[in-house]
């Protein structure tokens, strides 16, 4: 029991370390996974024979992702990305599989490794990909969006492969396996197709398959909304681990993928209204046991064989990567994906993928690659993925400037009308600040830096110039000199700051509206001279807020009533807290005594809240003012 506590620590001890230094280099918590591995593994030797017992453990993970993308594969989503989804996805998967087992039978591989080959390495990390998106803020992009419907046809994809794979064992290898076991688990031996005749094995299947999808769509809601009934979180965990464990088990006592299992069941549960609820019980198991499968693969590597091929698998790991690449800039081509879209969809994708490591080990298990292939194949696959941070550094720092040149090599529009008001930005805040003063008959002048941003707004009727609203000529030629007010809605903040220094210094006369992305921006905007600061989510919050206050059954006066309080506090103290941030001269910003006073202002906002507020009305809250009586039948008179 011992041991099993320190293998324990070590795992968990490792990826505590490994993955949020590999998070903070902006490499993914899959590749800090396998770091962890590697360390414990083949570099320290604190793991070892135990390995591939946990690696089987482990591959439950692995059953459970299945499951939950099963769960988010809702029928009507899937049909609205089609075309995407099979075209670009089904493409890619398709392509780099034929490419990729044409140039290993010209090396003379057999036909059924030759396609094993290909379908593993077909697969791109779902994993370091999504986060690499969501860390670098590309998730909106129209690169992001098509890789995503790539990866999400690769993980489909798995399930298929998973089942095909099988087909193509190797005899020689499965008698080699034979005559080498001397011990089976008897867990191994339970099967309830063993010794069947082929057409009752294909009535069992689909006897198996069609109890999942019955009882996962008329069982699975009765059951939950008992378990749920009782109240207690534990057990409703249970029964999701139970669900998922008892699928995999029927699974594999017909001799089918665990996972395929889990999938169709995820898949059928998808427009059930537990879903939300599955996925937060199950999420934290599977990310720890996929966690702890990675680790695995990573402790399991054979660095031996690295040194012994060198030269060839760092040839293979780049030959990889330019197929996929080359397969997917194609596509991005037939797509009409355009400009840095197109690099960022090829780049993106052009690696093997976390799957690879399990279609690997089930390729191993069902004896269809030998065991000096599959080891050079998971160098292979991890060496790509360690590389993947790479391809988005030389997409930022090479590719996406550029566009960006590019884009920016075309020449400003002539402005050839002033206006009352100059609003420099059209983005989502930009455009409503327009059309609200447009609509009240407001003469305004829109400046954007982004060519694709101006060219929309013009496709929908607004009228917008392209150029840099922190270039001084262009200040002047959009009549900065007569305008009444400049309106700055741009969505960096370095910049933003510097364009209200310059207009404040240069045309003191003309009001500076400026927006805020929070309280530290709008203090740097205040001392750079913008007469007017408004916070983008400070409304936002406090409109749901009252909301909140009125879905809880708080009368619509009272709330408004809270709400113009909070306002009132709030402008009241705010020049206190300026006043303490300006004369911090430490630097930070943010001492001791801007910190007392920030505390003091949610004292304050409390104790202004709990007052009783019966016959006193402000000017602001006239409109919610009750009307005396006699009131109605005044106006009727």
């Amino acid at each position: 029991m011992t041991g099993i506590f320190l293998q324990a620590f070590i795992y968990l001890a490792a990826a505590v370390i490994a993955v949020p230094l590999a998070s903070r280099f902006g490499l993914g918590s899959v590749l800090g996974y396998l770091i962890a591995g590697v360390v414990i593994g083949p570099i320290i030797g604190l793991v070892g024979e135990e390995t591939t017992t946990i690696q089987h453990f482990a591959e439950f993970g692995v059953v459970m992702m299945l499951f939950l993308v099963g769960l988010e594969l809702d029928p009507k989503k899937l049909w609205a990305m089609r075309l995407r989804l099979i075209g670009l996805g089904g493409l890619q998967v398709g392509g780099t599989i034929a490419a990729v087992m044409g140039i290993a039978l010209f090396f003379g591989q057999p036909w059924s490794i030759a396609l094993t080959i290909g379908l593993i390495f077909s697969l791109s990390s779902t994993a370091i990909v999504l986060q690499t998106f969501k860390e670098k803020g590309l998730g909106k992009t129209v690169g992001a969006q098509n890789a995503f419907s790539i990866l999400l046809f690769q993980d489909i994809a798995v399930i298929p492969m998973l089942a095909f794979i099988p087909l193509l064992a190797i005899p020689e290898l499965i008698e080699q396996a034979a005559n080498l076991a001397t011990t089976v688990d008897s867990h191994e031996q339970l099967s309830l197709v063993a010794g069947l005749p082929g057409w009752a094995y294909g009535l069992v299947i689909i006897l198996s398959i069609s109890a999942v999808a019955i009882s996962g769509h008329f069982l699975s809601r009765p059951l939950f909304r008992f378990v749920a009934n009782c109240g207690l979180r534990e057990i409703f965990t249970a029964t999701a681990l139970m669900l998922v464990i008892g699928i995999a088990a029927l699974m594999s006592l017909v001799g089918l993928s665990p996972a395929l299992g889990a999938f169709l069941a995820g898949v059928v549960m998808a427009n059930s209204e537990f879903r939300h609820e599955l996925e937060s019980n199950i999420e934290p198991f599977k990310g720890l046991l996929l966690g702890l499968f990675f680790i695995t693969v990573g402790a399991g590597i054979d660095f031996s064989v690295l040194w012994n091929e060198f030269f060839l698998i760092i040839a293979l790991t780049f030959g990889v990567i330019m197929i996929k690449a080359v397969i997917l800039y194609l596509l991005a081509l037939i797509f009409k994906i355009k400009n840095s879209d197109r690099w960022l969809l090829t780049l993106s994708l052009a690696q093997a993928g976390e799957f690879g490591f399990v279609l690997l080990g089930f390729t191993l298990q069902s004896h269809v690659l030998p065991v000096d292939l599959t080891q050079k194949l998971f160098l292979v696959v991890a060496l790509s993925m360690f590389l993947t941070p790479g391809l988005f550094i030389f997409f930022d720092k090479m590719i996406q400037p550029r566009f960006v040149q590019k884009s920016n090599d075309r020449e400003q529009d002539t402005v050839d009308e002033h206006g009352t008001v100059i609003i420099a930005g059209i983005g989502r805040v930009g455009q409503i600040i327009n059309r609200m003063l447009v609509a009240n008959g407001v003469k305004t002048v829109v400046l954007d830096h982004q060519v694709n941003q101006v060219d929309a707004m013009r496709q929908i009727g607004t009228k917008s110039y392209f150029g840099d609203a922190t270039q001084p000529n262009l200040l002047h030629t959009a009549g900065i000199e007569t305008a009444m007010a400049f309106v700055i809605a741009i969505d960096n903040q370095e910049s933003s700051v510097e364009l209200v220094k310059y207009v404040h210094h240069s045309y003191p006369n003309i009001k500076i509206i400026a927006r805020s992305f929070d309280r530290g921006h709008a203090y740097l905007l205040k001392q750079a001279g913008a007469d007017i600061i408004e916070s983008e989510t400070y409304h936002s919050a406090l409109e749901l807020g009252a909301h909140t206050m009125r879905a809880l059954g708080h009368h619509p006066y009272f709330v408004e009533q809270q709400k113009s309080t909070y306002k009132n506090v709030e402008e009241q103290k705010s020049e206190l807290l300026y006043q303490a941030w300006a004369d911090d001269a430490g630097g930070e910003r943010v001492d001791n005594n801007y910190i007392k006073l920030f505390m003091q202002l949610e004292d304050h906002i409390a104790d202004a809240m709990g007052k009783d507020k019966r016959g006193i009305h402000s000017l602001s809250e006239r409109e919610w003012t009750p009307p005396p009586k006699g009131y109605v039948d005044e106006l009727s008179e």
